[in-house]
């Protein structure tokens, strides 16, 4: 540790306090030293691990195995909350390698002497535990858990890291190779999903799970029971074969290479460990981690994932611009005009979060019928999955019901349509809806492009018109773009960000501009990958063009998802605002017009190919460009719409734009968002003559 003075490095460390109390077993196990990490705030805030904090542990630690007579060491947490892993913030604050190598040693010796202690130790996991607070656990001698805890995971290669203290070498060992992928990168890598306690025991990542009501006192029996040797813990058949480890990380990578095409070296770096986790000792394999940490700490991946991890989870919460949250007004009905497919995906996530009445119309009975069947059959698959009971199930589905008469929505507080993208149609709707609605309900407008301001222009209210924009799928991508338009009330903006929050979503809030953020920023990407094509670079290499930035899928690929018709749709709505800018491809129209679903044909390996009756649609000029000069071309003209937005105050600021991207764009974390990469790579300045960012944020400091 010498050379590395902690404590001016990480100067605003929240400490994390651990204190020891020691406790008579039952059953006349004898005497336990129990360790409750607590960093003195209120639950909102989780236990962090930085340096002062691994030392407070390690002196506990320490004192616990003192003790006279001692049997046993438990570690657990505030309630809720075990801990939320490293400070990723002081993180971002080290400028050397050696210092983070430091750093990775120091929480190796420390959470190492939960593995080496004279006596058994034991991981009481109460709620929350991710990265670092996993591995606390993780190096401890059992592990219970509770069925009540939520947010299980080692999340690390999401932010540009990997499990560096003791996770890519313990948990393979416990619970095999191929469930430590799944955590470890396939979990990581998609959205960072979490698991909760019963899963963590049925992984075996925990050796049994106890209700949250007395957790703390079931699990002390429990541990009584195993010190006595009335419980006998039996772990996981963990495979050891060459070829067993081989085929997992293979599927590692090979998810690794859906999700980051190769782009970013965390996932990498954490399957090599892995594989070599077979046949290592747990010094080799902690030593590998403290090397991989040395280099992923000073990467800008790893900047630009605390980057877009401190966004959505600060930034995201408190909108910027939000009127003050009291002038909310309650919902206690919601309405969905239209009950196609995204306004049936609304009624039930409406149902489900709000848990009030929620009713849909539509032109007739059959389409009402469909969709709310769409709904009920949606809550039947999730009480058959166990994620709600029998009497939750049958609750929402008897809130939900349908109507081909709007005078259901008469006693409605926010009603939102869905209906088809044409200006008049959703002019009339409203129209319609004024007529019925009480003078305080909120209209809503889930539009991707039209003028929010334009659809209230008819309304004696159009002070409750919002625009309130999902992505597709609903229920997966989590950003609402709350759209104020211009005669918009904080009334109504305030609501509509209580509801969203409510829905468990992030909001950003927008300005009434033609494609509002993310359909503006990838319109622009995907026309200039279009035009790219159509002057005459062949296909394969334009969708090609962008794959070192490790994008979730190629441009073509994503024309294919949301359909080429929705395309063109919000394509010449930009166009027609920004005519200079936003080109519409002939060669698009031509695939609406002849009812393709896209570019692509697949073959029977998965691999995508351009059929002859496309290639007949397709027409070429002769400028080829390379697939580097393509990705520049589409940076360009992306740094130069930003700086655009910005100048129009689309939004507050860049950081803004970033957290679209990521959360209705699934642009990656490793980039942290758009800005830093343009930032990056000399794209902002180039294009704009100004960088997005200012020196340090998303990249690393210098010394």
């Amino acid at each position: 540790m010498a050379g590395t003075d902690f404590n001016s490095l990480f100067p605003d460390e929240v400490v994390t306090s651990a204190h020891l109390r020691f406790v008579e077993l039952p059953l006349g196990a004898g005497k336990a030293g129990l360790i409750t990490l607590d960093n003195g705030a209120d639950h909102t805030k989780p236990n962090t691990l930085g340096p002062a904090s691994l030392l407070e542990l390690e002196r506990a630690i320490d004192a616990a195995y003192a003790e006279p007579g001692v049997v046993a060491v438990a570690v657990t947490g505030k309630p809720f909350i075990l801990a939320a892993g490293a400070d990723l913030k002081g993180m971002a604050l080290v400028t050397e390698r050696d210092q983070a190598v430091q750093l990775a040693r120091l929480g190796h010796r420390v959470f190492g002497k939960l593995g080496d202690g004279p006596v058994p130790t034991f991981g009481f996991i109460n709620g929350m535990a991710l990265g670092g607070g996993l591995e606390v656990a993780l190096n401890c001698t059992y592990r219970t858990i509770s069925r009540a805890a939520q947010g299980i995971a080692l999340p690390e290669v999401f932010l540009g890291l990997i499990p560096g203290w003791g996770g890519a070498w313990l948990l393979p060992h416990l619970i095999g190779p191929d469930a430590a992928v799944t955590v470890v990168i396939e979990n990581a890598l998609n959205q960072n999903r979490m698991l909760k306690g019963p899963q963590v025991a049925e992984l075996g990542i925990a050796d049994v799970a106890f209700e949250g009501a007395d957790y703390l006192q079931q699990s002390l029996l429990w541990a009584a029971k195993v010190l006595r040797g009335d419980v006998t813990v039996e772990r996981t058949d963990v495979p050891r074969t060459a070829e067993a480890w081989d085929q997992a990380v293979t599927r590692g990578r090979a998810v690794a290479d859906a999700k980051v095409n190769g782009a970013a070296p965390a996932p990498y770096r954490a399957l090599d460990l892995i594989a070599a986790a077979r046949t290592s000792t747990r010094d080799e394999g902690f030593a590998a981690e403290d090397e991989a940490l040395g280099d992923l700490v000073m990467s800008d991946e790893l900047r630009s994932g605390v980057y877009a991890f401190d966004l959505t989870q600060r930034r995201a919460k408190r909108p910027a611009g939000a009127p003050d949250s009291d002038l909310a007004r309650p919902v206690t009905k919601v309405g969905v005009v239209g009950a196609g497919l995204m306004a049936s995906q609304l009624a039930l996530l409406y149902v489900r979060r709000l848990e009030v009445p929620v009713v849909l119309t539509d032109l007739d009975a059959e389409r009402v019928e469909r969709g709310v069947g769409y709904v009920h059959a949606e809550i039947d698959k999730l009480l058959g999955k166990g994620r709600i009971s029998s009497d939750q199930a049958n609750r929402l589905k008897a809130l939900v019901s349908g109507s081909t008469d709007k005078s259901v929505f008469a006693d409605a507080d926010f009603v939102i349509e869905a209906v088809f993208e044409e200006m008049k149609i959703k002019q009339q709707v409203f129209a319609e809806l004024e007529e019925i609605v009480e003078p305080t309900c909120v209209l809503a407008t889930n539009t991707s492009s039209l003028s929010v301001s334009e659809m209230a222009t008819e309304l004696r209210h159009p002070e409750r018109v919002v625009g309130f924009h999902f992505f597709n799928p609903v229920a997966v991508l989590p950003l609402v773009e709350v759209v104020r338009a211009e005669r918009t009330d904080d009334e109504t903006l305030a609501t509509a960000l209580a509801v969203g929050k409510t829905l468990k979503k992030s909001c950003v809030l927008v300005k009434d501009a033609p494609g509002f953020v993310v359909n503006r920023v990838l319109i622009r990407l995907m026309s200039e990958i279009n035009a790219v094509a159509d002057e005459g670079t062949p296909v394969e290499v334009a969708d090609r063009a962008l794959a070192p930035l490790g994008l979730p899928m190629s441009p073509f690929v994503l024309l294919q998802l949301v359909g080429p018709a929705v395309v063109l749709h919000v394509n010449e709505t930009l166009h027609e605002a920004f005519p200079d800018r936003f080109t519409v491809s002939d060669n698009l129209r031509r695939l609406v017009d002849a009812g393709k679903p896209g570019l692509w044909s697949w073959n029977e390996q998965g691999q995508p190919y351009l059929d002859d009756d496309t290639a007949a649609l397709f027409w070429q000029g002769d400028r080829v460009l390379t697939a580097e000069q393509a990705r520049a071309r589409a940076m360009a003209a992306v740094a130069q719409e930003i700086r655009l937005m910005l100048d129009e105050g689309v939004v507050a600021e860049a950081q803004d734009i970033d957290l679209c991207m990521l959360l209705g764009a699934g642009w990656p974390f490793h980039l942290g968002g758009i800005t830093p990469y343009l930032d990056r790579s000399g794209a902002s300045e180039q294009t704009t003559g100004t960088r997005f960012l200012p020196p340090g944020v998303a990249s690393p400091q210098q010394p």
